[in-house]
């Protein structure tokens, strides 16, 4: 099965909110997810970043793809 990490919006309209999940490629943006390792909050000042980076890296070797946006805050965090 090919994987991605990616941003699983939730959250009000004009108020969003992120988790970082790890999904089929094929599933929809908030559909079905096999795994959640973080949150972002683009809200908050600074921006609220937290990831679970073992189960990041794990995922990692194991073939998962993140998104570009997923990529951006794993290198702020120095996962990548």
């Amino acid at each position: 099965m090919a994987t991605s990490i990616r941003l699983k919006r939730y959250g009000t309209t004009n108020r969003p909110a992120y988790r970082i999940v790890v999904a089929d490629r094929r599933a929809k943006r908030d559909g079905k997810v096999i795994c959640e390792i973080g949150h972002y909050n683009p809200r908050t000042e600074p921006s609220t970043m937290k990831v679970d980076s073992e189960a990041a890296r794990r995922w990692m070797d194991r073939g998962a793809i993140p998104s570009k946006a997923v990529r951006n805050i794993f290198k702020k965090l120095g996962i990548i």
